[in-house]
């Protein structure tokens, strides 16, 4: 896994060939302006996609990052082609959200991360899937997800 921690070096800004796969994908980091202060930043992504393991079918979900920086924040194009990379990977629902959660934090080294994943249904069941690091920061205003449990999403 390569990251970066300076401009120099980030794809941002340059023509990126979108990552074959999660491994190969690039995650970017830059210095957070404000590493003394708690505020939260939340990534929606309405339309994540990745393949059943078994059938190779299409898998659909939303996902809702949120985390508390402490020196570093993720580049966003970095984190747009890497989670681009899951549409051809083939991984479990459990694996996809917390493979995301779990990179995102090696990093970033967060004060606090949480993700949601909340799945369109596959046979009938949804499966929605969340994982944090720990116990939210209580000097840290922490929204609802705003995805409604499911109904006919």
């Amino acid at each position: 896994m390569t990251q970066h921690s300076g401009p120099e070096g980030l794809q941002l800004g340059q023509m990126s060939p979108l990552p074959a796969s999660p491994e190969e994908a690039r995650l970017d980091r830059v210095p957070n302006p404000h590493p003394g202060t708690d505020y939260l930043a939340r990534f929606t992504v309405p339309e994540f996609t990745s393949l059943c393991p078994v059938t190779g079918q299409p898998d659909f979900a939303i996902l809702v990052i949120d985390y508390v920086p402490d020196q570093w924040l993720v580049e966003s194009k970095s984190l747009k082609l890497y989670l681009t990379a899951f549409r051809n990977h083939g991984a479990f629902h459990e694996d996809c959200t917390v493979g995301i959660g779990l990179r995102l934090t090696e990093l970033l080294a967060p004060r606090y991360l949480r993700i949601g994943g909340f799945w369109y249904p596959r046979g009938g069941i949804p499966i929605d899937v969340f994982w944090q690091t720990g116990e939210p920061l209580k000097s840290v205003w922490l929204p609802d997800p705003g995805v409604p449990p499911y109904r006919a999403r």
